[in-house]
C-alpha cells in the first residue's frame, strides 16, 4: 500500500499506530490502569448521570461504547473519557428548557444532545477547526469552571440533606431555597453522606490506587442493608437494569435541535478545551506519541456518537480519571478498552448489587470531585500579575453564578474576544533614541540616557497596521509630534515589528505620508519585512516613500538624513531594503 495512504489511515485511526506494535511490557500497566479507572467509573458514572437528570444506569452506558470509540479514534493514550460533572450539569441545564413530559422523553433529549455534540466536534475536527477553542482563554475557563463547580455542589445538597430543592443553576435561587428548607434535614441521610465524603476525600491517603469511591459505595450499601435504613427514610438508587445498552436513536426534530444547539456548542467547546488541556499535560510525560487537536475532536465526536446510539449522554475527557489512569500505569488505549470491558461485566452480572446504594453516597462522589475544580489560587495569581485577566475571570465567575451556565460561558467568550480586540486596537508603540556611543536604538520610555533629537521622530510599531488600530496609531504619532513643539522634519518608521498591513492601513498610511510631506515633514522607513514590503509595493506606498527613503536599519536612515553616508554603499544595499516579489 502507498505509504502516504497508510499514513492517512493511521492519522484517522490512531489505534493502528500503537496496536500493531504493542509490547508485552505495557500490558501490566494497562491492565492495572484499566481496572483502577473502571472501578472509579462505576460510582462516578452513576453519580454524574443523576446530576444530568438521568437514571444512574445511563452513566454506565456512557462508559461502554464511547470508551471503545475514543480508544480507536483518539490520539491520547492516557485520556479517560466518560461522563464528567461539568458536562452533566450542562446537560441538565440544556434539557430543562424543553420541559420533558416523561423520563423517556428526557432521555431522548439527552441522546439528541450527545448526537449534536458529536456532530459539532467531529465536524470541527474534519474541518481542522481545533484552533477555535483558543477563544476560551484560561481565565475564562478558570472562572467558569469554579462557578460551575459551586453550582454543581449546591445542586447535590438536596441528596445530601434529603430536602426538596428546585432545579436551578442560579446561585441566588439555590441559596434562598436551601435557607428555606434547611430545617427539614434528614440527619441519617446527611450522616451517610458525610461518611462517604470522608472515605472518598481521605481514602487516597492510604494509597494512590485505593478505590475510595467504590469503598464508599460498599460502605453505604452495607449500612442500608445491615440496618434497614430505607424504612427510616434513607433514599436509595433502587432497581438498576442489567444487560448491555440496546441501540437507541436521537431525535431529528429541528425544533429540538434549535433549542439544544447553544448548549451543544458550549459542551463541545468547554469539553474539548478541558479534555485537550489535561491530555496535553499528561502527554508531556510521554514522548512516544504526539497529540493532534483536530484528531482529538474527531475522537471525542465519535465517542459522543457512541453515547447517542447506545443510551448514554454527552461525554468528554475527565481530569481526575486521566490523572489516575496515568499514575496507575496506562501506556496505550488498551487501558480504556479494559475499563470498558469491566463496565460491561458489571452491567451483565453485578447491577443488582447497587439496589441499596444511598443517593447520598452518589452526592458525596460528585461533591468531592467538584471540590477540586474550584481554583482559589488562580484569581490571586492574576491579581498580582495581570489585572485585566483577573477582571475577566471574576466577571465570568459572577455571571455564571448568577445568570446560569450557558450565559456564563457565552459571556466569557465574548469577554475574551473584547479583550483581544481591545489589545489589538492598541498596539505597543515605541519612540526610539540612540544608545550613547553605539548604532543601536531603544525605547526612550524605558531608558533615560538615550540620545533623541527634536528634528527626528523615530517610531517603532509592534504589531499589524489595520482598520482596528489606525486611529490609535495616528493619535499617538500626533501627540509625539506635538510634544516636540512642531520641530520635527523627519519621521523614521522602524517596521521590523509590523507583521501585516491591511487595505485600510495601507490607505491611511499613504494619506499620512502625503499630509506630513505637505506640511514639511519628510518620511522614511527601515527594517521592513518581505511580506510587508510586498503589501506596500502593491498599494504603491514604496513608490510614494521613494526607494532612497527605504533603509536596511535605523542607523542607515539617520546617517542618510545627516548626509553622512557613502551613497555607493547605500545603492549597493538598497535592494535588500526595497526588493519585493
Amino acid at each position: 500500500m502507498n505509504k502516504s495512504i497508510t499514513n492517512t489511515i493511521k492519522g484517522f485511526l490512531p489505534i493502528l499506530e500503537w496496536l500493531p506494535n504493542y509490547k508485552k511490557t505495557d500490558l501490566q500497566g494497562d491492565l492495572s490502569a484499566g481496572l483502577t479507572v473502571g472501578i472509579m467509573l462505576i460510582p462516578q458514572g452513576m453519580a454524574y448521570a443523576m446530576l444530568a437528570g438521568l437514571e444512574p444506569i445511563h452513566g454506565l452506558y456512557a462508559v461502554t461504547v464511547p470508551l471503545l470509540l475514543y480508544a480507536i479514534f483518539g490520539t491520547s493514550r492516557q485520556l479517560a473519557v466518560g461522563p464528567v460533572a461539568m458536562v452533566s450539569l450542562l446537560t441538565a441545564a440544556g434539557i430543562a428548557s424543553l420541559n420533558a413530559d416523561s423520563p423517556e422523553q428526557y432521555l431522548l433529549y439527552a441522546l439528541s444532545l450527545a448526537f449534536l455534540v458529536g456532530l459539532i466536534q467531529f465536524g470541527m475536527g474534519v474541518l481542522r477547526l481545533g484552533f477555535v477553542v483558543n477563544f476560551l482563554s484560561h481565565p475564562v475557563i478558570s472562572g467558569f469552571t469554579s462557578a460551575a463547580a459551586i453550582i454543581i455542589g449546591l445542586s447535590q445538597i438536596k441528596h445530601l440533606f434529603r430536602i426538596n430543592l428546585p432545579n436551578s443553576e442560579h446561585i441566588q435561587e439555590m441559596v434562598v431555597a436551601i435557607a428555606q428548607n434547611i430545617g427539614d434535614i434528614h440527619w441519617l441521610t446527611f450522616g451517610i453522606g458525610v461518611v462517604g465524603i470522608i472515605i472518598i476525600k481521605y481514602g487516597k491517603k492510604i494509597h494512590k490506587s485505593f478505590p475510595a469511591p467504590l469503598v464508599a459505595v460498599i460502605v453505604g450499601i452495607a449500612l442500608v442493608s445491615g440496618f434497614d435504613l430505607t424504612n427510616q427514610g434513607v433514599r436509595i438508587v433502587g432497581d438498576v437494569p442489567s444487560g448491555l445498552p440496546t441501540l437507541s436513536s436521537p431525535s431529528f426534530d429541528m425544533e429540538v435541535w434549535n433549542t439544544l444547539l447553544p448548549i451543544a456548542l458550549t459542551i463541545s467547546l468547554v469539553g474539548f478545551a478541558e479534555s485537550f488541556a489535561v491530555a496535553k499535560t499528561i502527554q508531556a510525560k510521554h514522548k512516544n506519541y504526539k497529540l493532534d487537536a483536530n484528531q482529538e475532536l474527531i475522537g471525542l465526536g465519535m465517542a459522543n456518537f457512541g453515547a447517542a446510539f447506545f443510551r448514554g449522554y454527552p461525554v468528554t475527557g475527565g481530569f481526575s480519571r486521566t490523572a489516575v489512569n496515568n499514575d496507575a500505569g496506562a501506556r496505550t488505549g488498551l487501558a480504556a478498552i479494559i475499563s470498558s470491558i469491566l463496565i460491561v461485566l458489571t452491567l451483565l452480572f453485578f447491577t443488582g448489587l447497587f439496589y441499596n446504594l444511598p443517593s447520598a453516597i452518589l452526592a458525596a462522589v460528585v461533591l468531592v470531585a467538584v471540590s477540586g475544580l474550584i481554583d482559589y489560587k488562580e484569581p490571586i495569581h492574576l491579581w498580582h500579575k495581570d489585572k485585566s485577566d483577573f477582571a475577566m475571570l471574576i466577571a465570568t465567575f459572577l455571571i455564571t453564578l448568577t445568570l446560569g451556565i450557558e450565559t456564563g460561558i457565552i459571556a466569557g467568550m465574548v469577554l475574551s474576544l473584547i479583550v483581544v480586540i481591545y489589545r489589538a486596537s492598541r498596539p505597543h508603540m515605541a519612540r526610539l533614541g540612540r544608545v550613547p556611543g553605539t548604532n543601536i536604538f531603544r525605547n526612550v520610555s524605558r531608558f533615560k540616557d538615550l540620545e533623541e533629537r527634536d528634528e527626528l521622530l523615530m517610531v517603532r510599531i509592534d504589531g499589524p497596521i489595520y482598520f482596528a488600530n489606525i486611529e490609535f496609531i495616528k493619535g499617538k504619532l500626533d501627540k509625539w509630534i506635538a510634544g516636540k513643539k512642531d520641530k520635527v522634519n523627519m519621521i523614521v518608521f522602524n517596521m521590523e515589528s509590523v507583521t501585516n498591513i491591511d487595505s485600510t492601513g495601507a490607505h491611511e498610511l499613504n494619506e499620512w505620508i502625503l499630509a506630513w510631506r505637505k506640511s514639511g515633514i519628510d518620511v522614511c522607513m527601515s527594517s521592513i519585512k518581505g511580506p510587508v514590503r510586498d503589501v506596500l509595493n502593491r498599494w504603491g506606498i514604496l513608490e510614494c516613500v521613494g526607494a532612497d527613503h527605504v533603509f536596511l536599519d535605523d542607523n542607515s536612515a539617520v546617517s542618510a538624513y545627516d548626509k553622512d553616508i557613502d551613497l555607493e554603499l547605500l545603492d549597493k544595499y538598497s535592494p535588500y531594503a526595497t526588493q519585493t516579489n
